[in-house]
């Protein structure tokens, strides 16, 4: 059976906001092998100053992420969008293991095969040292935060 994620390109305002929602919901349950099911098997990334190609390399990625950004937390929000294209911002919150928390910011630029899985996915991200006390984002979105846009910086 072929692979395929809905919804599909050319997206319109309500199939961009829902893919928004779902890369969001999907990164937010810290799964590596779930996330890199999103991506086509080849899928190219830029994450950061890191380029990798295929889901092996993705949930590899992935999975050292998440063992370095303890209680992650992630809000995305749509930027724009065009025939197969989506861009987003974001902002995630997490602590090292010496116990710092970070705000890290970014934007994507994410490319779709026509079944909905991405083959291109492109992050700037800066990271910023925050108090605990200063944290804003706690666990995944819940439903009342539904198509809420986050706090600007």
């Amino acid at each position: 059976m072929t692979e395929s994620r809905p919804p599909f390109p050319p997206f319109d305002l309500n199939t961009a906001l829902q893919k928004v929602q779902a890369a969001e919901d999907g990164w937010n349950s810290r799964d590596p092998k779930k996330v890199a099911l999103a991506y086509t098997p080849d899928s190219v990334w830029r994450n950061r100053d890191v380029h990798v190609i295929g889901r092996p390399a993705v949930i590899e990625l992935l999975t050292a992420k998440w063992q370095r950004e303890h209680d992650y937390a992630l809000r995305k929000g749509l930027w724009g969008f065009r025939e197969n294209r989506i861009a987003v911002r974001f902002q995630y919150e997490w602590h090292d293991d010496r116990g710092q928390w970070w705000r890290s910011y970014g934007n994507e630029l994410w490319e779709f095969e026509s079944n909905g899985l991405m083959s291109r996915r492109e992050a700037s991200i800066n990271d910023h040292r925050i108090a605990e006390t200063e944290r804003r984002i706690f666990g995944p979105r819940p439903p009342s935060e539904l198509g809420v846009d986050f706090p600007v910086w």
